[in-house]
């Protein structure tokens, strides 16, 4: 293929995933408002910590039921609309805690806003996939899913600010309501590169420079599960899922517990933690993708940069046991920074090894393999606490997590096997 100047290539993809990075970022707004609300809530509604776990478990079990069957949805009826169907029922579903006022109600809302939000990473990296060489992938999924921190920057700005004034039935409401103005400009703007009338014809020849794969007419799970590296991918996102959400729902309460930090003072910590976390999205997605240009195999470069990443978070279990609360953000900051330079490339993984039409199901059952390992975790991390009071136990875990994933990814995904289905 012709080398063609960056500069007269265009530009339209990253236009997509502008919107891709938008959709991330009000998915985890509105996931993360309950775990910003959850001391003052917890003090309302006299939720014990088993309780707040359950809550947390409704959601992770929702999320998982959706991600078993939301990437096949998406393989079968695209991005574009599994995006509108999905991020309106969040949406909904997000404005819905307003109305709940006992345990069982706030469940019921976080099981039907897992299930809408189980389809954005799917589709968002089947949308990568759909749009991006694979020398891009990448960067291009370290851009979206950078999404994640800039929600959670957010969060702890807006929500107190809203709760304080409006009240905490307000927060759900205004938060849930920006799906729908995203969706204003999804709709219109958003089609598949090779139907796109505002691509020009030298973009969608360098989108689409790679092998075409044929697509097949039904993927069954036995040609996907049949695979080790399915194994692999699904064993890393088991373990490393599961503190990743602790990050989101337990961080608040952690500070409020072990520094005495409440809704008014609580924002800055939080916001140090993901800005730095912003970082190692950003930057895993640049090493994979710098380690690629220097003719490093692409699997062989995501599974060197995840061990990279692996070794950043062991530090994190000497969090719980300072007396300073910046010197335990700092050390959380580094784990988070972590888990998103690792995210970027178990993300790319998939559409690196396996043919575009079963990378939303791929996806999605290893989002399901995370979604269970978390909603193990937030059990046991309830029944650790109210038990023992600490968080100990739940930072050693953590501390060793990220070095099981890269060894089940070592031991299970070749680097050279490019997986056919048929």
């Amino acid at each position: 293929m012709p080398v063609v100047n960056p500069l007269k290539i265009g530009n339209y993809r990253w236009r997509i995933v502008v919107l891709l990075f938008f959709a991330t970022t009000i998915n985890y707004i509105d996931r993360q408002v309950l775990g910003i609300l959850a001391p003052q809530l917890q003090l309302e509604f006299g939720w014990s910590e088993s309780d707040y776990g359950f809550i947390i478990m409704a959601f992770q079990a929702a999320y998982a039921i959706g991600l078993i069957s939301m990437g096949t949805l998406l393989d079968k009826i695209g991005t574009r609309l599994g995006f509108i169907i999905s991020i309106a029922l969040w949406s909904l579903a997000g404005m819905a805690h307003a109305a709940a006022r006992s345990v069982f109600s706030f469940s019921l809302a976080r099981f039907a806003l897992g299930i809408g939000e189980s389809a954005n990473f799917p589709a968002a990296v089947k949308t990568v996939a759909e749009w991006f060489p694979k020398k891009e992938r990448a960067l291009a999924t370290g851009i979206f899913n950078s999404g994640t921190n800039f929600g959670a920057i957010i969060t702890p700005l807006l929500i107190p600010l809203i709760a304080l004034k409006w009240g905490w039935q307000s927060a759900f409401i205004l938060t849930g309501a920006l799906g729908f103005i995203w969706l204003l400009f999804w709709i219109p703007l958003y089609r598949k590169p090779e139907s796109q009338k505002l691509l020009t014809e030298t973009e969608r020849n360098y989108i689409l420079q790679d092998d075409r794969e044929p697509e097949t007419k039904k993927l069954p799970w036995k040609s996907i599960i049949s695979y080790r590296q399915t194994w692999g991918i699904c064993l890393a996102r088991f373990l490393t899922d599961p503190i990743w959400w602790f990050f989101l729902y337990w961080l608040p309460k952690f500070l409020n517990t072990n520094y005495h930090i409440n809704l008014i003072n609580i924002g800055l910590p939080l916001i140090v933690i993901y800005v730095v976390s912003i970082g190692g999205s950003i930057f895993g997605g640049w090493l994979s993708s710098f380690l690629i240009n220097r003719g490093k195999n692409p699997v062989a470069a995501r599974k060197l940069t995840i061990f990279y990443m692996s070794l950043l978070v062991v530090p994190i279990f000497f969090a719980s046991f300072t007396s300073s609360v910046w010197v335990a953000v700092a050390l959380i900051s580094l784990a988070t920074f972590a888990h998103q330079g690792y995210a970027a490339n178990i993300f790319t993984i998939v559409s690196d090894i396996y043919p575009k039409n079963a990378v939303g199901s791929v996806v999605g059952l290893s989002g399901f393999a995370g979604a269970i390992g978390g909603v193990l975790f937030s059990g046991a991390a309830g029944l650790i606490l109210e038990f023992t009071g600490t968080y100990y136990v739940i930072f050693g875990i953590a501390s060793v997590a990220y070095l099981l994933c890269w060894l089940s990814l070592h031991l299970l995904v070749d680097d050279h096997q490019k997986i056919q289905l048929h």
